[in-house]
């Protein structure tokens, strides 16, 4: 495995709302839910389908934010084998590091047309190393 496609995230103002929609409307049933320090997460696929090609519905607790023109879009996300040589070749390349991977586990580019890409470390993050450990952030992602 060199790529492998997770999900996507959207933001939502309203979670019962938004799976009646998803769950009940379209069928997509609910993997999984994490109560973070500001907001929640709601992993849906089809059914059966688990984890990976997911939507990610992310509730932000304390936004009065207006969501349009797809503000409400948020990210793809992939899972690589090695984070560190994938932001490489993408430096290499010319790309952004936006969130550099500090942690050995979770990086943030943008596509050529600005779409947020995630990029996750497969399995257990990998050890500290420069130069990302101090990288700092670039932009918005």
């Amino acid at each position: 495995m060199a790529i492998q496609y997770l999900h996507t995230m959207v933001r939502v103002t309203d979670i019962e709302e938004s799976k009646k929609f998803y769950c009940t409307l379209l069928g997509l049933e609910e993997d999984n839910r994490k109560d973070l320090s500001d907001c929640t997460l709601v992993f849906l696929s089809e059914p059966g389908g688990g984890p990976g090609n997911q939507i990610e519905l992310t509730y932000n607790w304390d936004s009065d934010e207006k969501y349009t023109g797809g503000r409400n879009f948020g990210h793809l996300a992939y899972r690589v084998d090695n984070i560190y040589e994938t932001c490489q070749k993408l430096m290499d390349a010319g790309v952004t590091i936006n969130r550099p991977p500090r942690d050995g586990h979770m990086a943030f580019v943008k596509s050529p047309d600005g779409i947020s890409i995630e990029l996750l470390q497969a399995g257990d993050s990998l050890p500290k190393q420069e130069p990302w450990a101090s990288m700092e952030n670039t932009g918005s992602w």
